[in-house]
């Protein structure tokens, strides 16, 4: 049995190192020597051993500090909980949300609890599994010394721990190829697909635009008409005003000249300003009114003076 192992732990490293193993070489070594020989394997076994013990002893530190968390965690759940009872006796109109979140928390709890459980659990499968590599271990030393026998030779490698990692990162990265292979292949297809679907809403987009523009070219023609003929009134119209402001000046021009003779005629002067255009027409009107009255009193006296002559006898 012990045979087996040992022919199958060979070729297995052999394997994957694509290194012989030595045979072993020792058979006429002298006692004395083999005696060191094995001390020297022992005192290896030992540096190995160790290295496993402090790998060992920071996984359970890590462990350790993982359960401290999940009981400060643990303590500030019970916290919450109780602040929480205090919150739903002062205040009874969030009873319903407050129930809900104490649900929520005490799930959160038990889900807690059964995290720490499970984490002893790990715990304890993990001391087992220290025991048991430590057996393996014993038992396969063989293969540390050819991994040391291979770091001796190899000028690539300074230590056993660089020749599995690099183990490890080889297939880690074909790993990591091949999926990146199949993910760029179905990543191609799904951009030739929303190229396809980008290029047809572009056209329906162009083409919808096409149209669009054809109904602002047609209004634009429209309000173009239309602007030449609101230009055409406008011209109209200022040409309009700009009579109706000549008329307006002679108008006014008149009646300051007409007012200025009354004034001459009358040989007074009103306290009317010449701006004040419609107070001269005030004034021009009672002066005509007034002239009016003069004239038929004097026409009316002209007509009784020559009727008393006709009637006096001769």
């Amino acid at each position: 049995m012990a045979g087996n192992l040992e022919d199958y732990f060979r070729k297995t490293f052999e394997d994957k190192l694509l290194i012989k193993i030595p045979e072993q070489e020792d058979d006429h070594l002298s006692p004395a020597t083999r005696l060191l020989e094995k001390r020297r394997e022992m005192s290896e076994v030992e540096v190995a051993l160790n290295c496993q013990k402090e790998e060992f002893e920071m996984k359970m530190e890590a462990l350790r500090q993982r359960r401290e968390e999940l009981e400060k965690k643990e303590l500030q759940l019970k916290q919450s909980m109780e602040k929480f009872d205090k919150f739903l006796k002062e205040n009874d109109s969030k009873r319903l949300r407050a129930i809900k979140k104490a649900t929520d928390e005490k799930e959160m709890t038990k889900v807690k609890v059964k995290e720490i459980e499970r984490l002893n659990v790990d715990i304890l499968q993990i001391v087992n599994e220290r025991n048991r590599l430590q057996s393996k271990m014993e038992k396969h030393v063989i293969f540390s010394k050819f991994l040391e026998k291979t770091v001796e030779s190899a000028e690539e490698f300074q230590e056993i721990r660089e020749i599995i990692t690099r183990y490890d990162t080889l297939c880690a990265t074909h790993d990591y190829l091949m999926k990146k292979e199949a993910k760029s292949q179905d990543g191609t297809e799904q951009e030739k697909a929303k190229l396809k679907k980008f290029i047809e809403e572009k056209n329906n987009e162009v083409l919808s635009y096409n149209n669009t523009l054809a109904e602002l070219v047609t209004q634009l023609d429209k309000v173009q008409s239309e602007a030449v003929k609101w230009e055409s009134r406008w011209m109209h119209i200022k040409n309009t005003a700009a009579k109706k402001t000549l008329l307006l000046g002679r108008i006014k021009m008149a009646t300051h000249n007409l007012y200025q003779l009354i004034n001459k005629s009358k040989k007074q002067e009103f306290e009317v300003q010449v701006e004040e255009t419609v107070d001269q027409l005030n004034v021009i009107q009672q002066f005509i009114l007034d002239l009016s009255n003069i004239t038929a009193d004097i026409r009316k006296a002209d007509t009784i003076g020559a009727s008393i002559v006709v009637s006096t006898p001769v």
